[in-house]
């Protein structure tokens, strides 16, 4: 076995979003990955279920990404974003923009998901600064909403756990509902029916706080990392109207939408509906260097350009935003999307992916099941006084005797493979789920 693919010490690494002692107790250890499938580091095949995070969605170790990562490497390692930049960055961000709806043409780059909510927190707060409307400094989120890490995402975030350690966060931030309701979506193949009337809490929102003090409402089109909820039919377009109504500025998280999780390049083309602000990361280069970014329309970037020309615009910005690397990573990433129909495939697996996901449904402990997309949530029952450890044991029997990855969030599994999976694939990847959920009952 090569030296590299053995730990010398499990104890230094503190590892994120893991109960730490439980892991180093049973490591589970990745050495390499191919296409669909991890391998650990005594060759045993993992079939990926989850795009790793929600972000390999052009498969693992794509020959073509690679290329593009060596050669940019060994042209340019890196280039400072302020003041220069490299041609790459331009080409990307055309490319960015030309995949979006409507007017949304601006690309601001940075690394993560979580700085792409910051970013797009902190752009709308100054939008409606230099516009002269300063009072405009409320934030406006949503219960179960996943925004990334930063403080601004965990503010306007509505997961609690997240939330709770951490302090008061931000100040004047309000939460819209969840549009999650077993009673009346248990089992639902898409957006469900019930639930659009949801959107209408925002005009109670408006009607405490008054609009003239509130800069942006931000969701995600759908809600992944809390177990997959799609939004009720007329949802987006029922916020879309309110903010237009009283000047707010609307945001989508498409950290993990974007890039054809719905079958669309973003989320927005599925449901028809332009924001004034998208968020994106994750599959803008399927996982293999970190990217992420904010597209903003058109009158958003042109307010800021105003005053003499020599003076910066907009003061933020990261030090590897648009890093040679990244953006070499992204263009061969787009051109695969392109070259190979990823998008149009997705939408076209779906309803083979939502029918695998609903073969679970008779399951020991299955309580309800969720599709959109290439996407599923699967909620199950908790364990009495230990919320949380089936859905844990359900991940760790999948791994270990299954052969494959799957995602887990408190007593919900998410599964969320990349967009190159065959109809075959599919099916292993549910079959071996419903052993797992059923060895663990």
């Amino acid at each position: 076995m090569p030296a590299a693919t053995v730990p010398n010490d499990l104890e230094s690494f503190w590892l994120p979003f893991t109960p730490n002692r439980a892991f180093k107790r049973a490591p589970r250890l990745f050495a390499r990955a191919k296409g669909m499938h991890y391998f650990t580091p005594e060759g045993g095949a993992v079939l990926d279920g989850c795009a790793g995070l929600w972000c390999t969605n052009a498969g693992h170790n794509r020959d073509p990404i690679v290329a593009a990562i060596k050669r940019q490497a060994e042209d340019l390692d890196y280039s400072p974003a302020f003041q220069f930049a490299t041609p790459q960055a331009f080409e990307l961000a055309s490319r960015v923009a030309d995949l979006a709806p409507g007017d949304l043409n601006r690309v601001f780059f940075c690394n993560s998901g979580s700085e792409a909510v910051d970013t797009a927190l902190k752009i709308a707060l100054a939008y409606h600064h230099v516009r002269g409307e300063g009072s405009r400094t409320r934030l406006i989120g949503r219960e179960r909403g996943y925004h990334g890490v930063g403080f601004g995402g965990i503010a306007v975030g509505g997961i609690v756990p997240n939330r709770k350690f951490f302090g008061t966060l931000l100040a004047g931030v309000d939460h819209l509902p969840a549009t999650y309701s077993r009673e009346h979506q248990a089992f639902t193949k898409g957006e469900p029916e019930w639930g659009g009337h949801l959107a209408d809490e925002l005009e109670r929102i408006v009607a405490l706080h008054d609009a003239s003090t509130i800069a942006a409402v931000i969701v995600e089109p759908m809600s992944g990392s809390t177990g997959v909820l799609p939004p009720p039919k007329n949802y987006l377009a029922r916020l879309r109207a309110i903010c237009d109504r009283h000047g707010i500025l609307l945001i989508f998280d498409e950290v993990i939408t974007g890039f054809g999780r719905l079958g669309h390049a973003f989320a927005a083309e599925r449901y028809g509906v332009t924001p004034d602000l998208i968020t994106f990361a994750k599959g803008i280069t399927s996982g293999s260097v970190p990217m992420g970014g904010v597209i903003a329309r058109d009158n958003i970037y042109e307010a800021f350009m105003r005053g003499p020309e020599h003076v910066i615009e907009l003061f933020h910005g990261y030090t590897y935003s648009a890093h040679p690397l990244a953006c070499a990573a992204g263009l061969a990433t787009l051109d695969l999307y392109r070259d190979e129909k990823l998008f149009e495939r997705a939408l076209a697996l779906e309803p083979r992916f939502a029918d695998a996901a609903m073969s679970l449904k008779a399951l020991p402990g299955v309580l309800d099941i969720r599709t959109v997309g290439l996407a599923a949530g699967i909620d199950l029952a908790a364990r009495a006084g230990s919320p949380g450890l089936r859905g844990y044991e359900v991940m760790d029997h999948a791994f270990r005797d299954e052969g494959v990855l799957v995602r887990v969030a408190g007593d919900t599994i998410a599964l969320s493979p990349p967009l190159i999976a065959t109809e075959a694939e599919i099916g292993e990847i549910f079959d071996k789920l419903g052993r797992a959920i059923s060895a663990v009952a």
